[in-house]
């Protein structure tokens, strides 16, 4: 088949333009990797866009200096890992309850979860809750307050709702109870859904840290890999300020900001998702057709 010109200028256009978002996505995160790299005294003076201007590993080696380094990074490892599991795991049981058109009180049940969207207690109210559930320096308080978010349970609960309700229909009359009508049925269809809020689940697991000084501060052994580098990043920012602190890191060679070792941060936190995302990216593309049922 031929392609005429105005076929051919209309590809060139799309790609270009395809090349160009591009880019204007992945640029910001090249720009922070770069900096990283650079020189913190030197990297103050902006104007680095596309390579370090001074080549510097101080960022990256004060942070692997860390002694707690290793043994948070396990813990954030497995609080992303357990708390995902319960996360989907509860969320999609609270979906499927309420995608239950025949629920008793289901408008009412969905009517108090979404005013918990908008309003909340408060630090306090929630750091007394944490405190009398005994959750304070224990691992727990990573996983049991995220494991259900109204905002994934609702979106899991529209995804079930546009499913083919014959399907749960022709499980029921089989025999099958709720929870194995979920289980074999629903689930197995829900493929994309599960994906994207394991996804979400995992990001927000793997990237908090203010819950590390919350409620964990008392205990050592539960600090997470996020709680450190925030730690080194505010004793960056302190020495920084410090004239005394500034003059001995200078004299010893080591020249840091606040501002390299956050982009350090960020690169470190940053690479396990960007590692991670392509093996689940096919569930957001791709999708799943569900077929009509044959009467």
């Amino acid at each position: 088949m031929r392609v005429t010109s105005g076929e051919r200028l209309f590809y060139i256009v799309n790609g270009f333009i395809l090349l160009l978002i591009g880019f204007l996505a992945a640029y910001p995160f090249w720009n922070i990797f770069v900096v990283s790299f650079n020189e913190g005294r030197d990297a103050m003076r902006g104007s680095i866009y596309f390579w370090p201007r001074k080549f510097s590993l101080e960022a990256y080696r004060a942070i692997f200096n860390e002694s707690n380094l290793v043994h948070s990074t396990y813990v954030s490892i497995a609080r992303t890992l357990l708390g995902t599991i319960v996360g989907v795991v509860c969320t999609a049981i609270l979906a499927y309850l309420l995608s239950n058109r025949e629920l008793i009180f289901r408008r009412w049940i969905l009517f108090f979860f979404i005013i918990t969207m908008y309003f909340s207690g408060g630090l306090i109210p929630e750091f007394m809750l944490i405190r009398d559930l005994h959750l304070y320096n224990n691992f727990l308080v990573y996983i049991i307050p995220g494991a259900i978010g109204v905002w994934n349970v609702m979106v899991m609960r529209q995804f079930f709702e546009d499913l083919p309700p014959s399907l749960a229909e022709s499980a029921r009359i089989d025999g099958a109870s709720e929870l194995r009508t979920l289980r074999s049925i629903i689930l197995p269809m829900s493929t994309p859904v599960l994906a994207t809020i394991a996804l979400m689940i995992g990001v927000a697991q793997w990237t908090t840290w203010f819950d590390t000084y919350m409620y964990t501060s008392g205990s050592q052994e539960l600090s997470t890999l996020q709680g450190v580098l925030v730690k080194i990043l505010m004793e960056t920012q302190i020495q920084s300020t410090d004239p005394t602190q500034a003059a001995r890191l200078e004299q010893s060679g080591a020249i840091l900001t606040p501002e390299v070792i956050k982009m350090a941060t960020i690169t470190i936190t940053t690479v396990p998702i960007v590692m991670i995302y392509p093996f689940l990216q096919k569930y957001f593309v791709g999708g799943l057709t569900v077929g009509a049922v044959k009467g």
